[in-house]
Parts: C-alpha cells; structure tokens; sequence
C-alpha cells in the first residue's frame, strides 16, 4: 500500500487505554477488537464478536519470555457464540495457558464465509512465520481453500489494513526485521561496527531500537564480570547461534548497550563501542541522531 497520510479510529468500550479498544477505518468494512483476557466476559453482548473472523492469541513463552501468537479462525455457530465464544474455548484450555490479549478480526457486515477466513486464517499463519518475530503456536498449517482470483485480490487488500491496525496495536508480527534494517534506508547515522573482546559485529540503529546483524561474530567466553541478566540472554538465543559463535539472524536490543553486551558477553558501554563507517561512537554522533 502506498506511504501516505491515513485515519484509524479507535473506542475505548470501557473508557480505559488498558482495556477492550475496537479499531476501524474509513472506507474500510473490517473491525478489529484488541481484549485483554481478563476483559472477554465483558464482550459477550458484542453483536460483531458472534460473528466469522480470525483472531490472534498473543503472550510470552515461559521457556525464554519471547513473544508468542496462534493464529485461528471461527465461524458462526448454532449458538451464535462466533468469534469470541472460540476464544473463551482457549481461555478454558490448560494448553493456551501462555496468552494475555486476544485480537479479533471482523467485518460490520458480517461478510466472511469458511472460504474467507480459512484463506485468511492461512495468509495471516504464513505472514507470521515468515517474519519471524513471533513464536508461532499453530501445530497445522492452516488450509488456504480454494478461491477465485478476484476474491483473492479483496482479501489481499483486506490484510494490508488489517497489517496497519496490527502494528498500530504494538504487534509487529508480520513485519520482518530486514525490512526495519533494509540497506535501502542505511545512513552513515545508522549503522554501526563493533571490534572488541573476541567479537565482530555489525548492527543498525532503528525506532525498535538497536539491532545486531545476522552474520555478526560473538565472543564465545563471558568475561568475569558478565551480568547475570546477558548469560540468561545468550542462553535465550541461543537457537541464533551457530557452533563458530556466529549470529544466524538479526536480533532486536532495546539498547546500543545491551547490544554490544550481548556481542562480547560481559558488561559494555554501547554507546562508546559502536562506531560508524568514519570511526564515530554513538556518543559522539548523539546530535546528528
């Protein structure tokens, strides 16, 4: 979709940030409900939550704390209990025990039939796994179905803006990370190289925040003084990690100094370490960044 101005709106059912928010957009027939899992009973009157639709389950993985998602759909059944009564089906299930917010999609005419959302529900499982950011649940591979090309091309158009709320919502798990870093949108401000204790990295400084390179050479020892906090990091990534200590895909810091830590496994001011192609650290570039 085109890189332009738009207008989403948003309501807050119960007049708090932190509870249920229901996000549309003009000249657009989908509806999006971001419910936090203490909030789903509250939903139940909801006429457009008993309707067909996709929804997300998202939460953290009690092994390593990562961002976790299943992808599911939910047709309109006898009792009327659509897409939320599916969801109250995973909150009553000890196996989903890992989510916390609930988002689901719709439309306000009610227009998905099984080839819709079996087709969404697919794309949407594909998007996810292909970025990479989230640990995705789903054990099968969701059926596309089968449809024509022109319906095909509505529900392409139908996901580009459902990608716009999802990310609006904090969700970035259909945005790969080398999109983020993309040589494109390099800068001498951006990018930046790391040389010290063992270690060869590269990294890009990013809105997410600081993200070291795949390809990026590790120190493979923790110094004496390695915090406690960078072994747990390590130990969490380490499915990034090849045998030679090299970084097998990108991985996002909240800071330059958690990034350069992670890199020489031990405590590291990041923002004296990394240094762009013209040798300047962050510190010293802190006015043109």
């Amino acid at each position: 979709m085109g890189q332009h101005g738009r207008v989403v709106s948003l309501y807050l059912l119960n007049g708090s940030v932190t509870g249920v928010i229901k996000y549309t957009l003009p000249n657009w027939t989908g509806i999006i409900y971001k419910i936090p899992r203490p909030e789903l009973e509250s939903c139940k009157k909801r006429a457009d939550l008993q309707q067909s639709g996709v929804y997300f389950l998202f939460g953290k993985s009690d092994e390593n704390n990562e961002n976790v998602v299943y992808v599911g759909q939910a047709g309109i059944r006898k009792n009327g209990n659509g897409l939320l009564g599916r969801i109250l089906e995973h909150a009553r299930s000890p196996e989903k025990n890992y989510w916390t917010e609930a988002v689901a999609v719709t439309t306000s005419n009610n227009s998905f039939g099984p080839t819709e959302i079996s087709y969404l529900e697919n794309q949407f499982t594909q998007l996810a796994l292909s970025a990479k950011r989230y640990i995705v649940k789903n054990g099968n591979d969701p059926n596309p179905g089968n449809i024509t090309e022109e319906k095909e091309s509505e529900l392409q158009e139908f996901i580009d803006y459902a990608k716009i709320v999802m990310g609006i919502l904090g969700h970035k798990v259909f945005i790969p990370l080398d999109e983020v870093t993309d040589d494109k949108t390099l800068t001498a401000t951006t990018r930046f190289f790391l040389k010290k204790r063992g270690a060869e990295a590269s990294g890009v400084l990013t809105s997410e925040g600081f993200v070291v390179l795949k390809g990026s050479k590790l120190n493979s020892k923790s110094t004496q003084s390695c915090p406690d906090w960078l072994k747990k990091l390590r130990m969490e990534y380490s499915n990034r990690i090849s045998k030679d200590f090299i970084l097998t895909e990108d991985i996002v810091f909240n800071s330059p100094s958690a990034a350069a830590g992670f890199c020489v496994f031990g405590a590291e001011n990041g923002r004296t370490a990394w240094k762009n192609e013209s040798k300047k650290t962050l510190k010293e570039l802190d006015g043109a960044i």
